[in-house]
């Protein structure tokens, strides 16, 4: 079968592996042989199966960045009293004022609800104000600052004092520091990269405090991570994994044996979020949702199904609370310590990712760490890996449901409040199904939908399978197709798809009628006015101009279609 395939490998196994964005191996089968070394104990270095001890659910931390104080307070209050265990608020120009804490936080007991900042340059000032308000802050909060992370994401300096912060959240039993690693991922980056970068921006600031005169212990106890979780759980489970342990060798290279265990905050992906069917994005959070939960992360926040459109309602923040709520107390996901634990794969995955992040975090080093390397380093990796990436999307190999696959025409799109522009100039920030969609509003901007004609030759058992390829590929650029039912004439082919009031012909059927019928069909469709006649599967016939087939350029194929209907950008 594999020889029959065209595949061009050593052995089976290697016809069967795949290689992640980060030069992982994965194989098609695992034994005891691909064990590394013992990942240790739950709750003991090097943290690999969790930097807690025992069994539990993780924190269920909810994102709050609406700019009307009013609202934000009603969703806060609706969120603390139906499963939400913690709060992440967004406060600056682009979001909550920060002289707005004192009615957005009016009613919530402070002292049970832990709250994570996320105020950029803003940081100092919505500390000391919500110091104000919180003199007995729950523990577990964050002020949030991340001056590195906040280059990345904006291009802006934030000459934040790191060790003034940390002096003053140890006081209060809070964490100072966040290592966002989001806009790595959100520029397109791997998860090796993502972790890297991660490593490096915690090891920058560690040198920043243990400078200042905090102890190495001190410094560790100051720093919370976030990272993406994505709907490849497998991938997802064993990146929570491998941060754990390769922030425990940082640790141990510093001589910290005590709290050396990384704080995780995972938050579902924002580039797999799409704004087309965005229905769909439950089934990926509740993916991601799952992932950071069994992957160990102590921390999880779903971002809502809507969160592509702008400002979320209040049923898609229930949705998004209820994911949490299902996954452990209806599904148990959390009454197992490392359920991934022990399996072949996950280990092998585990190890090889570490690995891998390692290589680029020393890469980075050599750089000169983390903020010298935002000049050109990491944006030129990210750059890379995104146009792999998306040469994979474009060509339906990274299928995207329900915009590249699947897609709905007729379905609607929720209609939200705009979010306030975020501020922008650091990495680009993309959005897998952006190439889609793009063509999708193309689409939607004319005045009547455009429209292919499919040339079904021969019964419907011949040309079904690539009709419905062909129209499954054409409908994800937002194009209606038209059928000319079960016919051989190419006259009455071309007939139909004159009445059609097209311009572009696509040939769906078997090998065997191609080879009878293709080029009279496909000639006829060109005396009938057809610019362009495409063909469904592969081969060359006289009058066809291209091909679709499975990993075909789907996005070329749809804008070339698009510059034949005259259909504007």
């Amino acid at each position: 079968m594999l020889r029959r395939s065209g595949a061009e490998a050593g052995s089976p196994e290697e016809a069967l592996s795949s290689t992640t964005y980060d030069g992982v191996t994965i194989a098609p089968l695992y034994d005891p042989g691909d064990l590394p070394a013992d990942p240790g104990l739950p709750g003991f270095a090097p943290y690999v199966r969790g930097a807690a001890g025992g069994p539990g659910g993780w924190d269920v931390r909810q994102r709050h960045a609406h700019p009307d104080p009013a609202t934000t307070r009603e969703a806060v209050l609706a969120d603390l009293e139906n499963g939400v265990t913690s709060l992440w608020l967004v406060l600056g120009d682009d979001a909550l004022d920060v002289a707005a804490l004192p009615r957005v936080l009016d009613g919530v007991y402070l002292d049970l609800a832990p709250v994570v900042l996320d105020a950029g340059p803003r940081t100092a000032e919505a500390a000391q104000a919500y110091l104000r308000l919180a003199p007995d802050a729950a523990p577990g909060g964050n002020l949030g600052a991340d001056p590195i992370g906040l280059r990345a994401r904006t291009g802006a300096a934030a000459p934040l004092d790191l060790p003034a912060l940390a002096r003053l959240a140890g006081d209060n039993g809070l964490r100072a520091i966040t290592v966002d690693a989001t806009p790595y991922h959100d520029a397109g980056g791997a998860d090796a990269e993502e972790l890297g970068c991660s490593i490096a921006t915690g090891l920058a600031y560690l040198r920043v405090l243990t400078d200042a005169g905090l102890t190495a212990e001190e410094a560790f106890g100051q720093i919370e991570f976030r990272y993406a979780a994505t709907a490849d759980q497998f991938l997802t489970i064993a990146k929570f994994r491998a941060a754990r342990k390769l922030w425990a060798r940082v640790a141990e290279v510093c001589g910290v044996t005590e709290g050396a265990g990384q704080a995780q905050h995972a938050v579902t992906s924002s580039a797999m979020m799409t704004a087309r069917d965005p229905w769909v994005n439950m089934l990926r959070t509740t993916l991601a949702c799952f992932a950071a939960g069994a992957g160990g992360a102590g921390a999880v926040t779903v971002q809502p199904f809507d969160a592509r459109l702008g400002l979320p309602d209040a049923f898609a923040r229930r949705i998004a609370r209820n994911t949490h709520s299902l996954l452990v107390e209806e599904a148990g996901v959390a009454r197992v310590i490392d359920p991934a634990g022990g399996s072949w794969y996950v280990e092998r995955l585990t190890a090889d990712l570490a690995a891998s992040a390692w290589e680029w975090f020393q890469e980075i080093e050599r750089a000169g760490g983390a903020e010298a390397a935002l000049d050109r380093l990491i944006p030129a990796r990210l750059a890379a890996t995104w146009e792999r990436r998306s040469r994979d999307i474009a060509h339906r190999a990274a299928p995207i449901t329900g915009v590249s696959e699947f897609p709905d025409l007729d379905g609607r799109v929720p209609v939200r409040d705009l979010a306030p522009e975020p501020v922008r100039g650091g990495l680009p920030q993309v959005h897998y199904a952006q190439g889609f969609e793009s063509l999708r509003d193309r689409a939607d901007r004319a005045p009547s939908r455009p429209v292919v004609f499919l040339a079904t030759v021969g019964p419907v058992a011949a040309h079904t399978a690539r009709a419905s390829f062909a129209a499954n590929l054409f409908q994800a650029g937002g194009l209606a197709t038209v059928t000319g039912g079960p016919l051989t004439d190419p006259e009455e082919i071309a007939a139909a798809f004159r009445a059609s009031g097209t311009a572009v012909a696509c040939l769906c059927s078997s090998d065997e009628l191609y080879g009878e019928h293709a080029a009279a069909v496909a000639g006829a469709l060109r005396r009938a006015g057809a610019k362009r006649v495409w063909l469904a599967g592969r081969g060359r016939y006289d009058g066809v101009d291209a091909t679709v087939h499975a990993g075909c350029d789907a996005l070329a194929v749809l804008s070339t279609t698009f510059d034949d209907l005259g259909v504007t950008p």
